[in-house]
């Protein structure tokens, strides 16, 4: 870490309680989505470099990434420009509205304090046994979910019919959804991404089908199969 970033990072310290460091992607979603509520949202640094930060906010069943860049002396934060950091956490007291290419709009409720009151509550071991199996550190296999979360509406071809409908699609662990009205849903478990985004899977109904989806904008399309082929990709290592 630069010394440039260390002092952005005292001076966030100072203004934001709610800015947790070095707090990857990955954690950022899953300490929202596991103790987070709809709104909730924190600051943290960005892989991007140190003149960069992310603000991550929990909407409804998905965590979205804001980037949140330091230009000039200013903090640039969607069309907005702040002359100090100050002034960037005031702006949250107001609770802006944002919205982004998905259609969906987000409330910035409630900041996620990066000191929570944890108790202090341990198990005892009762039982600790070891087997002179011949395994040694390095055969220890990481397993973690990939929890990379999108959501928006997609227009989706019918599957008899083949006319076009809206739909709200989310993306979450290794499951894709579609909604009729955010309400009944429809589990698909994608093989093959193409860059059309057209989707080869497995119904749940086993029978194999292919889904033709379309976004409404080029940019929200390529969103959606980068984030697509990722977890793709997660699922080939064995993830």
């Amino acid at each position: 870490m630069s010394i440039y970033s260390i002092i952005v990072n005292e001076r966030v310290e100072e203004n934001g309680f709610w800015y947790h460091y070095d707090l990857s992607r990955h954690a950022a979603e899953a300490l929202l989505l596991s103790n987070g509520v709809d709104g909730n949202f924190l600051l943290r640094n960005s892989n991007k470099g140190p003149d960069c930060f992310a603000l991550s906010v929990r909407a409804k069943d998905s965590v979205k990434h804001f980037h949140v860049r330091r230009q000039f002396g200013k903090y640039s934060f969607g069309f907005n420009e702040f002359l100090s950091l100050q002034d960037f956490c005031s702006h949250f007291a107001n609770q802006p509205l944002l919205g982004s290419e998905t259609g969906s709009l987000i409330v910035l409720r409630f900041p996620y304090p990066r000191q929570v009151e944890e108790p202090s509550i341990y198990e005892t071991v009762c039982v600790h046994t070891a087997m002179q199996t011949g395994r040694h550190e390095n055969d220890l296999v990481p397993n973690a979910p990939a929890l990379g979360t999108k959501e928006g509406y997609l227009v989706k071809q019918g599957a008899i019919i083949k006319n076009w409908k809206q739909r709200w699609f989310t993306l979450n662990r290794y499951e894709l959804k579609y909604f009729k009205e955010k309400m009944v849903g429809l589990c698909i478990l994608y093989n093959e991404i193409y860059n059309q985004i057209r989707v080869k899977v497995d119904c749940l109904s086993q029978k194999t089908r292919t889904f033709y989806l379309c976004a409404k904008s080029g940019a929200e399309a390529d969103e959606w199969i980068k984030i697509l082929r990722w977890k793709l990709s997660q699922i080939k290592k064995g993830r």
